[in-house]
């Protein structure tokens, strides 16, 4: 029960800190492009990387703390670190070919699930 405890702690900041991310940087910007999700995405995947190597080579025996910092803070962030981890990482394994269907199929049907989410809704109930 503890671990879910610190990944919801870590979890509850990471949303906070993407909501204002994306808020602040939605009124810097014009809207033709959606900075605030993006840079969120890219920051997120950058500090995936540096967190994942930190605990693996320096803090080999914080469980709890990497799993409010990875799963909890940059799962409430952005679900995109983790992604990017999961390509990298398969890609280091030498499975580059299972790394690069992982990564299309993953976009493109997320992106055809929620297209269907919405025809679901739109068409079907509402």
């Amino acid at each position: 029960m503890t671990a879910v405890l610190w990944v919801a702690a870590g979890g509850a900041v990471g949303s906070v800190a993407r909501y204002g991310l994306n808020v602040g940087l939605s009124k810097l910007h014009d809207h033709h492009f959606p900075w605030g999700i993006f840079t969120v995405n890219v920051l997120g995947s950058l500090a995936m990387g540096i967190l994942v190597a930190l605990f693996a080579r320096k803090w080999p025996d914080s469980e709890n703390l990497r799993l409010a910092l990875t799963t909890g803070l940059l799962g409430g962030f952005t679900t995109f670190s983790a992604f990017s981890y999961d390509v990298v990482a398969l890609m280091e394994k030498g499975e580059t070919g299972t790394a690069i269907i992982y990564a299309l199929a993953s976009v493109i049907l997320s992106i055809l699930a929620c297209a269907a989410g919405l025809w679901i809704v739109r068409t079907l109930i509402v």
